[in-house]
């Protein structure tokens, strides 16, 4: 009898732009360790440079536990400190019960696809040229 040990699917990112919205592509698991701390990273580096519109786009995000749940509420805060706005879409079944459990989903603006999300904006999502 072998067990086949699934690998842990480390958090990665992408951004891109559309108009004023920074489309942030995850894939993996935000926790505890490295996934928190890159998503924190990745919202400093954003709010430094000054893009305060942030759609975090879930679509492959596996796992969602009590740090990266953390992260997500302090990335929140200081965006709309910044006077900015953060929005999740494409949440998958299991983090959006979490996000319910936890009552964040009153909280956060989550979208069932990314061009209702960019739309709730509210801004130009045209890019400038």
């Amino acid at each position: 009898m072998s067990l086949q040990a699934q690998p842990a699917r480390r958090m990665q990112a992408a951004t891109r732009e559309l108009g004023e919205i920074t489309i942030v592509d995850i894939k993996g698991r935000i926790t505890i360790g490295e996934g928190s701390v890159m998503l924190r990273e990745i919202m400093v580096g954003l709010l430094e440079k000054g893009k305060k519109h942030v759609l975090l786009n879930m679509t492959d995000v596996a796992h969602l536990d009590s740090a990266g749940t953390g992260e997500l509420v302090c990335s929140y805060t200081s965006v709309c400190k910044q006077g900015g706005q953060l929005k999740l879409a494409n949440v998958n079944k299991k983090v959006g019960e979490l996000l319910e459990k936890t009552m964040l989903s009153a909280v956060f603006g989550i979208h069932q696809d990314e061009t209702s999300a960019v739309k709730s904006f509210g801004l130009s999502s045209k890019a400038a040229g």
